[in-house]
């Protein structure tokens, strides 16, 4: 291919090309809300007239129109292109400032757009009603105490990554969201060669998932962010279960695993299993998966493979008996708060569904302890351990705060709620002064959004020059 003469164009002959992506993003102090995210994209539709198309996909739980914006021309029946969709998660919005970047390089540079030869389908914020109980947060994203007060996941039968249809032995899930659909029906209209959704971590390092091997892209994907300053995650993987192919890349969080690894200790893993994930929808049409996870904040430890003087086992139960401590004390908030509990919130249905999953998860993990090698823990392992308590308890704590205090600002909590509240506030801000210094250095926006930028473009020249099919993978 012709060398271009953008100096941001992508017709590169080598993979490790793409990371120069990675500054190109412009910088930013803030996360767009709902409304400007949308404005934004409306505003370079509005600037490239022909080259951008918006049209409804359908519609949110809460009844507002979910928007998708195409980018360049494909085939006659508008198949076999690229979808990004963000916002899949509402608490991770460095997908919102990446798939603006992306839009926006698309509409700029003609030889972006001809080096990928297929239109662009990119969905800004696929959940606008979980993104909007954010908001509170996005325009402080480095400060932890906003962070944790103003915090919203929804329960996980109400995301949107987590609401596919699923059948597999005895688990069977079909309530799927109206999100949802309008994600099923657009990939399969595109049947796309290429799919991302793009999520984010809370603190670590960087690291990815994809739904087949692709050892063409490991190097490149390492250099990406170590071009940026940023340690790949190679401590505890988010389940026990994923396939890692290389270091910081996994393969995808797949449903069928999840039942037989809870199946294999003896839970009830029908009950616990949900919907699947849009991968695992997309397996239909041969698409290629990838995901980026980047991290807020950043800390050395998470890619220190040096081992600790703490046996991996350890690490490990120590964590399990820290998740048992914090699902007790909020499990017993939620307990005692219920009968009086009015307002039926979203902060109050994560609650329900989170804190009870805190004690089973300890015990996972406690049995997890008993299968692992008799070696030392490493640096990485064991600060993935630590950081992921101070996570948990950041996360739920200050959820059931939002649901308690919703009572207190309705005029409408009775006086065990009222002391409930106190109590557990004391304890939050003890967890908040614990968090602080573990979970490290915040991360500039541009810096996140820009890995996140570079390393999807990798992974769709690698899907545009390795289409798969029905059967691939």
């Amino acid at each position: 291919m012709t060398a271009p003469t953008s100096a941001h164009s992508a017709a590169a002959s080598t993979p490790d090309s793409w990371v120069r992506y990675a500054a190109t993003v412009p910088p930013t102090d803030a996360y767009p809300g709902v409304d400007e995210l949308l404005g934004s994209f409306r505003a370079l539709a509005a600037a490239h007239p022909g080259l951008v198309t918006e049209r409804r996909i359908g519609t949110s739980t809460l009844g507002e129109p979910l928007h998708c914006f195409t980018v360049g021309d494909g085939p006659a029946d508008g198949t076999g292109g690229y979808v990004v969709v963000g916002g899949v998660h509402p608490n991770e919005p460095v997908g919102a400032v990446t798939a603006l970047r992306l839009a926006t390089a698309l509409c700029e540079d003609p030889a972006l757009r001809a080096h990928f030869d297929g239109a662009w389908h990119i969905v800004p914020c696929v959940d606008p009603d979980g993104a909007r109980l954010n908001e509170g947060w996005f325009a402080a994203p480095t400060d932890k105490r906003a962070y944790g007060r103003h915090f919203y996941r929804p329960a996980g039968r109400e995301q949107v990554e987590w609401t596919f249809p699923f059948a597999y032995k005895d688990a069977w899930f079909d309530r799927v969201l109206p999100e949802t659909l309008a994600l099923m029906r657009l990939l399969d209209g595109v049947r796309p060669r290429f799919l991302t959704t793009l999520h984010n971590c809370e603190a670590g390092g960087v690291y990815y998932y994809m739904n087949r091997p692709a050892p063409e892209l490991y190097d490149v994907l390492a250099a990406i962010p170590a071009a940026a300053g940023l340690p790949l995650a190679t401590g505890e993987p988010e389940a026990a279960h994923v396939p890692l192919y290389a270091p910081a890349v996994y393969g995808c969080i797949d449903m069928r695993d999840a039942y037989d690894y809870l199946d294999g200790l003896g839970l009830d893993a029908a009950a616990k299993i949900a919907g699947a994930s849009s991968a695992a929808y997309a397996e239909r049409h041969g698409t290629f998966y990838f995901v980026t996870e980047v991290p807020h904040w950043s800390h050395p430890d998470a890619d220190d493979d040096t081992p600790t003087d703490e046996r991996y086992a350890d690490v490990v139960r120590r964590r399990a008996g820290v998740l048992a401590e914090t699902g007790a004390f909020l499990g017993a908030v939620l307990d005692a708060t219920t009968p009086d509990l009015t307002i039926a919130s979203p902060f109050l249905r994560a609650v329900r569904d989170f804190v009870p999953s805190l004690p089973e998860l300890a015990a996972m993990e406690s049995a997890r302890a008993e299968t692992l090698p008799d070696r030392s823990a490493t640096v990485a392992e064991r600060y993935d351990c630590e950081a992921s308590v101070h996570s948990f308890r950041v996360r739920f704590g200050g959820m059931l705060l939002r649901a308690l205090g919703a009572e207190l600002t309705a005029g409408t909590a009775t006086p065990e709620v009222r002391r409930r509240h106190r109590e557990l506030l004391t304890a939050y801000e003890e967890w908040e002064r614990a968090a602080e210094p573990a979970t490290g250095e915040p991360i500039g926006i541009a810096t996140l959004a820009g890995v996140q930028y570079a390393a999807l473009l990798a992974a769709a020249d690698h899907a545009r020059v390795r289409p798969g099919g029905p059967d691939a993978g």
